[in-house]
């Protein structure tokens, strides 16, 4: 990735106030992920048309540090996502929906952060999964399991531990800001990691927990989810009726090992989205997830990918979704590389199949999505 430092001079030429330390450093840096998609059936109709962020979410942001001595740095992130196809921004409309926040990092002791951030299951046990590698398409259906780093947690504060031995850990807490109710709309999250030689394996679990699931009754009802997080709302199955939960809670671990060309991996999770009496849904659904890959680095350029996943919904609404998925991409460049994925999907339990992050419902219980595309950092 190429990266730009600012010196103090130059920030000071850009407008920037405020003093800087001779070894601070700004980077700006940024994605912009796009591809032709065809997908087989939507609403009866296959359907071409352009889709962004496809390996990786679209983003443009900058992050710096500042020495202040004795081994101690400040530092910050922002960062903003947007849809290159149209110029909109990403997660909502926030500015820096992405990530938002400033903290203090020494190499003996750690780092703490404020701010809107991932949390530590995003953090340490998403990289062994395969969608660290490719993807949308190689994750959960509808992100149940927020495999795809669909939610973010704000008023957030976040130790990451240095890694000893081959061992880290995180642990994080968001205030939920709500006066006389400290517990409303607060999300606490934790996870570990240790990797040694070519193997490594992750675990965490994240609460969130919904400050005010008030049902707007009407055809059909719309209910609110307020939290610190922004929840794994992503698909146009499953847990989108659940938004109205009181609380989700989300269990995952996550194991790779390296061999020679070969990296394979296998993850689970169990994700429980438990209703209150103000719910559109009285029974906690239950999704549990089990998933592998392998991927083959085929030459220094080119590396494909396979993938299952099985999601098995139940409580509510029993449902299961089969889903396998390909990948190949090859890299023009250290910043640009070219891709090929597609992933196909089953539906049993009188569900129609839907995209794995894509709104697009179909009419029948199998569905392809096939996606070309190009990727370019900076």
């Amino acid at each position: 990735m190429k990266r730009f430092a600012l010196s103090t001079l130059s920030l000071a030429l850009l407008g920037t106030a405020g003093v800087a330390h001779a070894q601070s450093s700004v980077t700006l840096y940024g994605v912009l992920d796009d591809s032709i998609q065809y997908v087989s059936n939507v609403n009866g109709h296959s359907l071409t048309q352009m889709a962004a962020g496809n390996l990786q979410g679209n983003r443009w942001g900058m992050k710096g540090s500042e020495d202040l001595g004795g081994g101690l740095k400040a530092i910050f992130q922002l960062e903003n996502g947007f849809n290159p196809n149209n110029g909109s921004l990403g997660q909502g409309g926030k500015m820096f929906g992405r990530q938002a926040y400033v903290g203090l990092t020494g190499d003996s002791w750690g780092t703490a952060t404020i701010g809107r951030q991932y949390d530590p299951v995003v953090d340490l046990v998403q990289p062994f999964t395969a969608d660290n590698y490719w993807g949308s398409t190689f994750t959960t259906p509808g992100d149940v399991d927020n495999n795809d780093n669909s939610s973010r947690t704000n008023n957030s504060v976040k130790y990451t531990s240095p890694v000893w031995g081959g061992f880290q850990f995180e642990g994080m807490y968001a205030l939920g800001g709500v006066a006389g109710s400290t517990g409303s709309g607060q999300t606490w999250s934790g996870a570990a990691t240790y990797s040694t030689g070519p193997f490594g394996i992750a675990a965490g679990y994240i609460r969130m927990d919904n400050s005010a699931t008030t049902v707007v009754r009407g055809t059909p009802p719309t209910a609110a989810w307020n939290a610190t997080s922004d929840g794994p709302f992503e698909g146009s199955i499953q847990n989108v009726a659940y938004e109205s939960a009181k609380s989700i809670g989300i269990a995952s671990v996550a194991a790779q090992y390296v061999v020679g060309p070969f990296t394979f991996g296998g993850r689970y999770s169990n994700a429980q989205y438990k209703p209150d009496a103000q719910s559109t849904f009285t029974t906690t659904e239950k999704f549990d997830v089990g998933a592998g890959f392998v991927n083959y680095q085929l030459t220094p350029a080119a590396l494909l990918g396979f993938g299952y996943t099985y999601t098995h919904g139940k409580g509510d609404l029993n449902q299961t979704y089969h889903q396998v998925s390909l990948g190949g991409d090859y890299n023009l460049s250290k910043r640009t590389d070219v891709y090929l994925i597609g992933v196909w999907q089953h539906a049993n339990g009188g569900l129609n199949a839907s995209a794995a992050d894509y709104a697009l419902t179909s009419d029948s219980v199998n569905q392809t999505i096939v996606s070309l595309g190009i990727r370019h950092k900076f």
